[in-house]
């Protein structure tokens, strides 16, 4: 679904200093970065062919778009280097910290060796953080219908690297073919070596899949589009201060969300919920951390101390130790008070 491109961000929003934590590395790859990577490979792509990647109807589309875009990722140099881009381009956001998803079961399921490619995203990283002052922490994400036993695989990766700057672990793809319930033992081990859980749940899929999320112990829940179907959900996230990834334009551009007008995010702000917003996969969506928030104000009413509220909330809801975490929301707040 086409959005009408906003306005330019104002001084407020160039100035809000915010976290992000449902961020997909690959899915922030654009069009430009992934024709640099085919002329690496020797492939001969023109641009505008490459553009057409981006163009979907539903949510199976973005998906297969997502692993088309996956394909020319081969080695440990092409992850530092998206990593790299990905990192400038929160600068320009004001993101001072993000949380990213790597999609570590595509690469197990390519039979990529991960511990190289691993060894490309720290390069990245590190770069990116002396280079640009971001910082950034990983959640190893697991193809949801691929199965227990794959996940399970990306989570023992998880915990391998767990010193070296990953925090958690997540389950994404499509929800109507693997529900919650089936990475019940895969969570508990993750859990049990001290990850963060995260999960995709209520994007394409009904209210008992953000249910089945909890009884995984999912400390975030990415999406949560359907809980408003579901009051006793909605008080149960309300009272545990559950926070909820919000991603306005991937809802509409996958197709699980009508219209923008349709979108329950005002229904979750009034009624209780902690809320963030983030971008999900920019390039994808062609969309920006400060175009989410100009669209939550442009279309909800979000006032400026209701935007700050969301950006306060998105360090809040972070994985970051809790040192960190005071850290950054001193910054933050020294910074909305000037703002």
């Amino acid at each position: 679904m086409a959005l009408a491109e906003p306005a330019r961000p104002n001084s407020f929003l160039l100035m809000l200093p915010k976290a992000e934590l449902h961020l997909h590395l690959e899915g922030a790859i654009d069009p430009a970065t992934l024709h640099e990577l085919r002329q690496r490979h020797g492939k001969t792509s023109a641009l505008t062919d490459i553009e057409q990647l981006y163009q979907y109807q539903d949510f199976p589309g973005f998906l297969m778009a997502f692993k088309a875009v996956t394909e020319d990722l081969q080695g440990p140099d092409d992850y530092e280097l998206i990593t790299y881009r990905l990192m400038e381009k929160l600068k320009g956001q004001r993101v001072l910290h993000a949380e990213v998803y790597v999609s570590v079961g595509v690469c197990l399921w390519r039979r990529q060796d991960f511990d190289a490619i691993f060894e490309g995203l720290e390069r990245g990283r590190i770069r990116g953080e002396k280079d640009f002052g971001v910082s950034l922490l990983w959640i190893f994400d697991a193809v949801r219908q691929f199965g227990p036993g794959a996940a399970r695989d990306v989570f023992e990766l998880a915990v391998r690297y767990q010193e070296r700057n990953v925090i958690g672990i997540g389950i994404g793809g499509d929800e109507l073919k693997a529900p919650p319930e089936l990475f019940r033992d895969a969570y508990a081990y993750a859990a049990d070596h001290g990850l963060h859980l995260t999960a995709h749940a209520g994007e394409s899929a009904g209210p008992e899949s953000i249910w089945g999320a909890l009884n995984l112990r999912a400390e975030r829940i990415g999406h949560g589009l359907t809980a408003a179907q579901d009051p006793e959900l909605i008080e149960e996230l309300a009272q545990r201060q559950v926070p909820v990834e919000i991603c306005l334009t991937s809802n509409l551009r996958t197709g699980c969300c009508a219209s923008l007008a349709a979108h329950p995010v005002r229904e979750y702000f009034d009624q209780g919920l902690m809320l963030t917003l983030n971008t999900d996969d920019p390039a994808m969506f062609r969309t920006s951390l400060m175009r989410e928030y100009q669209l939550a104000q442009e279309n909800f009413q979000f006032t400026d101390d209701h935007l700050r509220e969301f950006a306060r909330n998105s360090f809040e809801a972070s994985f970051l130790p809790a040192e960190k975490k005071l850290l950054f929301l001193n910054l933050f707040d020294a910074a909305a008070a000037r703002s």
